[in-house]
């Protein structure tokens, strides 16, 4: 191609391509080499159009390779897999409710004996007569009835059964693990108490959701209603709602009234915790609850008339009566028993209360105990003859208001070995060993002491509390926090002051003053949590000043729980009645009785210490060291005398048995006041109260030294408190302390209370500075221990006289 080619090919846009060159060779055009000839001028020979497209594509990012994810999961085959998951369990479901049909109703038929042994074998009880009286849906009140359906679910009269949600909710539950919760239909509820049983399982649910389709469809709503009020337990051995509303309140269904009826409705959701009877401050609070929103529920579906469910008042039931064959104490084992396996079935499978109580009752258990017979025995031989023997309800009528709970724990198994519930389970349906609403009183000190020690706590003047911190025992000394007075003063019994006194002193002597203003510099809240991990239930409680002076409510075992757990050296003891429970080939597992660490060693034994001196030279020193049944066995303790006088106690241990013995004060009928002990077994009221050291201290010696050969002593991890102190000799003029316990006890300090901490002497080797053999002279308010009126029961300087405003700490309604 000549030069005039080349000019009109540039000027068509177009030129020859540059030949093709080897590395290092100048290509045409460049450096004066000519083109290969046939060049083309096209894209396939280098033209511009050619190069434009090159040029394009080099500009286009390359395109990236699909990750194995993304080519796994693509939004059409994730559409897909769904699509067929559904279209299974669509077809699954078909198949299962072709397969499944409604069983032979197995409600009467399950229910068998359950049969209690004592810890050697020896039957205990059977308990299993069932109480069941089917009626028909006529002979219910149609308001009675609305009552089950308002508060069970409101939207059955025109559902299909089933709540595939609650359903759906409750399958993934039990597959995760996470328990059950509420969301069942009547219809679901009624197959389940009829046709199947209570266990948790993905196969029982399917059936039940596939049951209850199919029984919506062949049965009516009022036979289904019908089914459902007959078959379910309402608490007291009672199945069915005729042989509830005679249980409750001794009137046949057909007579119930609206009221009456919200009440059994509402116990369905958790029959013993609501059973008005035998329920604490939140069982009760709670069944309230329930009964409202069952009327209320009933208003909201035109049921009931507004106007009159104003006025409507809460039906208190009536006192229970015991099942035959369950005289004495054998009533307040087994339900104890029941109660602790119903409530390891709800732990294990997470199943509601109300689902642990119909699986426990009348279902063929054989439950082996821990109680030991001869133990038991001896235990309620020990109440007669130190208490229920001196009572004569005829001739006083303070004895009518006396009653005793005791549970005996050892420590070292976590075993309850014997229980006393009361004096008959037929005449006082509620156990007063495990009841909650009466004071411990003084019985809580040690667990002030105890988290002043395991929390390293210090005085205001910082120093370390221990039992030989000096504290100002003035009777009403303000309590201080830091310079700040926090209003709270309380008297100590007979408002006796007794200076300064060192802590061991201040046990023993159950000094309300001390232990009000240790309260305060270990902080309420450290206290509480303590008293948590030592086995008390603190759940509700307030973390305030008043609860030094054991202004809660607790019971005996719970008290035993706690002093067990300081004599197994701040190991937690959970006492348990169960030792086995069988069903068939089905066994439950109990868990271990005895845990981890609650408290350091140091701390529970140094509390021990201290409280031998309360045994030795306190308030239990006449009825339990000076006891003629002790054989040298060592024995720490405390006695506590609440409010007015309305409870006493004495929990107390050795190395190998934790008793915790409490006498309450309460009206023998409805509404079951709480009163005054005072004036019992014909002490003179007033100067003649019960004391813990008294009837309490003298049950606890009466059945410990009679069951226990066991001398040994403590193994103690302490150089603290009165176990680990050498007796001093009564000091001489030039040994007395400036502040002396021999002082007149009625004689001010001259600190002021903000200087209520002295450097005591903190050498493991010495006494404390004011020993504890040291007693204040005997004080001309106290009660002379001569004085006829006080016979059996020694003074006790616990704590009657706790402020009244305690009252506002905690419920007070009237125990059932």
């Amino acid at each position: 191609m000549g030069r005039a080619e080349e000019r009109r090919a540039r000027q068509r846009g177009g030129r020859r391509a540059a030949p093709r060159r080897s590395s290092g060779t100048p290509a045409a055009g460049v450096g004066g080499g000519s083109a290969q000839p046939g060049a083309g001028t096209g894209p396939a020979g280098g033209a511009p159009g050619g190069r434009a497209a090159v040029r394009r594509a080099a500009a286009r990012p390359a395109k990236a390779k699909k990750s194995l994810i993304r080519r796994l999961f693509t939004w059409k085959k994730i559409l897909g897999t769904v699509l067929g998951v559904c279209l299974l369990g669509i077809g699954a479901f078909v198949v299962l409710y072709m397969l499944v049909d409604i069983p032979q109703g197995n409600a009467a038929a399950e229910r068998q004996s359950n049969v209690y042994k004592y810890s050697d074998g020896t039957v205990l009880a059977r308990d299993g007569e069932v109480n069941r009286e089917s009626v028909s849906l006529d002979k219910v009140p149609k308001e009675v009835q609305h009552t089950f359906v308002a508060a069970e679910n409101k939207s059955f009269y025109h559902d299909s059964g089933i709540d595939l949600k609650g359903t759906t909710r409750g399958l993934l539950n039990t597959l995760t693990g996470k328990g059950t919760q509420g969301g069942s239909t009547i219809t679901q509820q009624y197959v389940k108490n009829y046709y199947l049983t209570q266990d948790q399982t993905v196969t029982r649910k399917l059936k039940e959701l596939v049951i209850s389709l199919k029984v919506d469809r062949r049965e009516s709503k009022d036979e289904i209603l019908a089914g459902y009020i007959n078959t379910s337990y309402y608490g007291r051995g009672a199945y069915g709602v005729q042989a509830a509303a005679q249980a409750y309140y001794r009137v046949d269904a057909q007579h119930l009234t609206v009221e009456q009826g919200a009440y059994l409705a509402a116990l369905l959701q958790a029959p013993s915790q609501y059973d008005w009877a035998v329920a604490g401050p939140n069982g009760k609070r709670l069944v309230q609850a329930r009964w409202n929103y069952v009327l209320d529920n009933m208003v909201g579906q035109h049921w009931l008339d507004a106007a009159k469910r104003k006025t409507m008042k809460f039906p208190v039931p009536k006192e229970p009566r015991g099942a035959p064959g369950l005289g004495g104490q054998k009533g307040y084992l087994i339900d104890l028993a029941n109660k602790q396996l119903e409530q390891q079935l709800m732990k294990e499978q997470g199943i509601t209360q109300a689902q642990a109580e119909a699986a426990v009752v009348d279902r063929g258990w054989t439950i082996t105990v821990n109680i030991d017979k001869k133990k038991q025995a001896a235990l309620e031989s020990a109440v007669k003859k130190q208490l229920t023997g001196k009572l004569d309800p005829k001739k006083r009528k303070a004895d009518k208001n006396v009653q005793a709970g005791a549970v005996s724990v050892d420590p070292r198994t976590g075993k309850i070995v014997a229980l006393y519930g009361g004096q008959d389970y037929f005449k006082h349906y509620s156990s007063n060993a495990t009841r909650r609403d009466f004071q411990p009183a003084s019985t809580f000190k040690p667990v002030i002491l105890a988290a002043a020690l395991d929390e390293e706590a210090k005085t205001q003047d910082g120093l370390p509390i221990d039992a030989n911190t000096v504290y100002d025992g003035t009777s009403g000394r303000q309590a201080v926090d830091h310079g700040s007075k926090v209003g709270f003063g309380p008297p100590n019994e007979d408002h006796v002051s007794y200076g300064q006194i060192t802590v061991q002193s201040a046990m023993n002597k159950s000094v309300n003053s001390v232990f009000a203003q240790m309260g305060i510099d270990v902080g309420m809240k450290n206290v509480m949590s303590v008293a948590d991990k030592l086995g008390m239930d603190t759940k509700g409680m307030q973390a305030v000043p008043a609860q030094t002076l054991g202004s809660m409510g607790a019971s005996p075992l719970e008290m035993a729980a706690i002093y067990a757990t300081l004599d197994n050296h701040g190991k937690k003891v959970t006492p348990t009645i169960v030792a086995s429970a069988e069903n068939g080939t089905r066994k439950v597992e109990m868990p271990d009785a005895v845990g981890g660490q609650a408290i350091t060693r140091e701390a529970a034994d140094t509390v021990t210490s201290v409280l031998t001196g309360v045994v030795d030279d306190g308030t239990a020193k006449t009825s339990v060291a000076d006891n003629p049944l002790r054989e040298d066995q060592q024995v720490a303790g405390k006695t506590g005398t609440s409010d007015e006088n309305k409870s006493a106690w004495f929990t107390g241990y050795t190395p190998g048995l934790v008793t915790s013995v409490g006498l309450f004060g309460e009206e023998p009928a409805a509404p079951y006041r709480h009163v005054s002990l005072a004036g019992a077994t014909g002490l003179i009221p007033g100067s003649g109260r019960i004391n813990g050291g008294g009837y309490p201290a003298q049950i606890w010696a009466e059945y410990t030294f009679g069951v226990m050969g066991d001398t040994s002593k403590f193994d103690l991890d302490t150089t603290q408190g009165a176990a680990k102190q050498t007796p001093s000799l009564p000091p001489t003029s030039s040994q007395t302390p400036s502040h002396s316990p021999s002082q007149s006890p009625s004689q001010s300090p001259s600190h002021s209370p903000t200087q209520s901490s002295q450097s005591p002497s903190h050498s493991p080797s010495q006494s404390p500075s004011h020993s504890p053999s040291q007693s204040p002279t005997h004080s001309p308010t106290a009660p002379d221990p001569s004085d006829s009126s006080t016979a059996g029961n020694p003074p006790d300087p616990d704590d009657q006289q706790q402020p009244h405003d305690q009252h506002q700490l905690h419920d007070r309604q009237p125990a059932g």
